[in-house]
């Protein structure tokens, strides 16, 4: 048994009341949530009633996830500088939301991403492929968290095997279809304003113990790392885990490319911006964002070399393979280590917060594809349009029951993969099928039904594909399937093929498409996206 399982067996009561008070705690905000959800609106948006710095505030708590609190952490601890790179991607990212995306879709949109897509375009078709997509990139995403549930949770409580991380990932499942169904978008809301305001306060209060250690010296830090890590100075270079061959070297590029732009085409982040009653709120909300993100992933680097000068990658590795414990594992060696009280306190507290963050995410992602298929696919495909607001509510918690399910039985394979590796997947096949249709739709003109659709499918079926035949399925030790190998494709990130394939198919489609785009739709949308005039 890990140091980690040992100290968690020996303050198992106080690990429980704590994820208790929490998981009770936000079961009465859900539930009071859900008593002041009337409607489509409140269910869907929220009411659109949360202010620009309350937006930001769960923007936060919903991209801060179990991958950048764990993943990160782990990265940073076992690969360096290597690592951070996930840190600089996923904020560089935040960019590219403010400038092109946040104020066109809250003003253009009601409920979803395909709002603003079929706005000008067939509805029918062009809403299936988005629902689709939508649906897809949510579960990648949940697939992360919930490795991130399973490995926390297991080995804190102190049990091993894998029926442990199995129970773990169903409860966290259950729990995430109860906030959605009962508290709709304000439950959702507001447990990710609290879990966001806890995440900064631990990660917060773990980065000032650790430079502590080393007198507020980061220099120290890093070189003392460095020592631990058994690779030197290396450590701190770039190439320990990307850059030894040319495909590594690919693998970064692509990895990157779908970080910066993987942002601006997930689902679950475009929906908040539906959130606030105006388009200044839209750009406050994001304003806020980035403001907190950037804080919180500097602080990173004080976790991830922390746990690699103070913990060690050899611990590390023993406890999860991926790294996936390293951020909980400092925080027992920072309260005192393993078997002492301070330590058990310090990682009791941590690994609540990052179960917090598990579950906000989790619920975010749950009621971003159950409202893409209630809105999207019940009612305006598969009702065409004629479903009652109290049918298409209805329909989005059944579907959130469907999507959770989906999610937790393609976790119980996906554990030996890393959190921050498994949220990169999810940004490629973002990047991939709903980037280039969002900004096609918004900013060119001639754009069609056909090239909508063209480029939601070839980039979806292009990044599916590619990362079915990688060593992310099969081929390596830490695959989904490691005894078997099927892989053809060298990259773990199919961002670097998938992304222009996504360009490039929305606009073949539309040059090749007989159908003339509507030059007065255009306008309208143009209009409404500039200046917020006849939104909502």
């Amino acid at each position: 048994m890990t140091a980690l399982a040992t100290a968690a067996t020996e303050h198992r009561g106080l690990t429980m009341t704590l994820f208790g008070v929490f998981v009770l705690a936000t079961l009465g905000i859900t539930i009071w949530a859900g008593r002041q959800t009337r409607d489509a609106a409140d269910f869907y948006a929220g009411g659109r009633g949360f202010t620009g710095f309350q937006n930001g505030l769960a923007i936060s708590g919903d991209y801060m996830s179990a991958a950048s609190f764990l993943g990160i952490a782990g990265a940073i601890a076992l690969f360096g500088y290597d690592g951070f790179l996930y840190s600089i991607g996923f904020l560089v990212a935040w960019l590219v939301a403010l400038l092109l995306v946040a104020e066109p879709l809250r003003n253009s949109g009601r409920y979803t991403m395909a709002d603003v897509l079929a706005f000008r375009m067939r509805q029918r078709p062009v809403r299936t492929a988005a629902g689709i997509s939508t649906i897809v990139v949510s579960i990648f995403y949940l697939l992360a968290q919930m490795v991130g549930a399973g490995s926390l949770v297991a080995l804190l409580l102190g049990v091993s095997g894998d029926g442990a991380k199995r129970w773990t990932i169903v409860a966290v499942g259950a729990l995430m279809v109860i906030y959605v169904a009962i508290g709709g978008m304000k439950g959702t809301t507001w447990v990710q304003i609290v879990k966001a305001v806890l995440l900064i306060a631990g990660t917060a209060l773990m980065t000032v113990l650790v430079l502590a250690k080393y007198h507020f010296n980061i220099s120290s830090l890093l070189g003392a790392a460095a020592d631990a890590s058994g690779k030197g100075s290396a450590f701190l270079e770039p190439g320990l885990k990307y850059g030894t061959t040319g495909t590594t070297k690919l693998d970064f590029i692509s990895l990157g490319i779908a970080l910066v732009l993987g942002t601006a085409g997930l689902p679950h982040i475009l929906v908040r911006f539906y959130t606030v009653p105006t388009a200044k709120a839209a750009r406050k909300s994001v304003l806020w964002a980035i403001g907190i993100i950037g804080g919180f992933y500097l602080m990173t680097l004080a976790l991830g070399f922390g746990a690699a000068a103070l913990v060690g990658p050899k611990v590390i590795k023993a406890s999860n393979a991926a790294g996936n414990t390293a951020a909980p594992l400092l925080a027992e060696k920072l309260g005192g280590g393993a078997g002492s009280t301070g330590g058990a306190v310090l990682l009791a507290v941590i690994s609540a917060v990052a179960f917090a963050t598990i579950l906000a995410v989790v619920a975010g992602l749950t009621l971003a594809s159950s409202a893409s298929f209630a809105h999207d696919l019940y009612a305006n495909v598969i009702r065409r349009g004629r479903a009652s607001e109290k049918e298409e509510v209805r329909s989005a918690k059944l579907a959130a029951v469907a999507i959770g399910a989906v999610a937790i039985v393609l976790a119980l394979f996906a554990d030996k993969l890393n959190t921050a590796a498994l949220v990169a997947l999810a940004f490629a096949v973002a990047a991939s099928a709903n980037l280039p249709t969002l900004l096609y739709s918004l900013f060119w003109k001639r754009f069609t039904t056909v090239g909508a659709v063209s480029s939601v499918y070839a980039g979806l079926i292009t990044s599916v594909t590619l990362v079915f035949f990688s060593t992310v399925v099969s081929g390596g030790k830490n695959s989904l399937f490691p005894h078997s190998d099927f892989h053809w494709f060298p990259l773990e990130n199919p961002g670097l093929v998938s992304i222009p394939v996504g360009f490039l198919a929305g606009w073949i489609g539309t040059l090749l498409s007989k159908e003339t785009a509507d030059p007065a739709k255009y306008a309208e949308l143009e209009v409404r996206s500039l200046t917020g005039l006849g939104a909502h």
